[in-house]
């Protein structure tokens, strides 16, 4: 590990595993875009694949300007985040919910990108690397951009889409427990109307043997 003695130590740190994370987001960002099923979330995915191009190009400036060899370090909060990502796509999901998910897997990776090149930024400032401020300035705002438009197009439909499949089995369950209220009275009403019936026959069954009691009477006076 690289000793960390000064503030531009720990920004040339941050930077390689910058370079890192962006060259993760290379390769997860098209499998994103290939699982999508909103035409937009495909498009805004596949355009923020150029834009990573271009920011591992500035990155690779930033090496120049300080000095160092374009080289990365593992970054273990991108590959974490990544690892999230691939594990949603294996889950069988329907499209609307799945998109609502890649979404959120994407906005994962931006807001990380986020907070570090914010940082780079106010640590090149404030090591008076203007030049090098102003690229991590260019690809924060770039970031921050794309945040934003994955907000909007989730906002715009995949959200309300992806509650549907829930509206509906709601409504599928209350449709069961509203058959199953009915069906208890139909089932107690014919139960009470079985239990008259036996009543009945034994009512009669009783009258009739009163008859036969006082027939043999009758036989046995004579």
């Amino acid at each position: 590990m690289a000793e960390m003695n000064t503030l531009h130590d720990a920004l040339v740190d941050e930077i390689k595993d910058l370079f890192n994370a962006e060259k993760q987001m290379l390769k997860a960002l098209p499998k994103l875009a290939k699982n999508a099923t909103n035409p937009d979330l495909q498009e805004a995915l596949e355009s923020h694949l150029a834009e990573t191009q271009e920011q591992v190009g500035r990155l690779e400036q930033i090496f120049e300007l300080l000095d160092e060899t374009a080289r990365g370090k593992h970054c273990a909060g991108m590959a974490g985040i990544v690892e999230e990502g691939n594990d949603m796509l294996s889950e069988e999901a329907e499209d609307a919910v799945k998109d609502a998910c890649i979404v959120a897997a994407a906005q994962r990776a931006e807001h990380y990108e986020i907070a570090a090149y914010g940082t780079c930024a106010a640590w090149a400032t404030a090591l008076g690397l203007e030049e090098v401020a102003q690229l991590l300035e260019t690809t924060l705002e770039e970031e921050k951009a794309a945040d934003e438009k994955l907000s909007a197009i989730a906002e715009a439909g995949i959200n309300e889409a992806a509650t549907a499949g829930t509206d509906s089995e709601d409504e599928d369950g209350e449709d069961e427990e509203e058959g199953e209220a009915e069906a208890e009275p139909a089932a107690t009403s014919s139960r009470a109307s079985a239990s008259a019936g036996r009543g009945a026959r034994s009512a009669s069954g009783s009258g009739n043997g009163g008859r036969s009691a006082k027939s043999n009477g009758r036989r046995r006076a004579n």
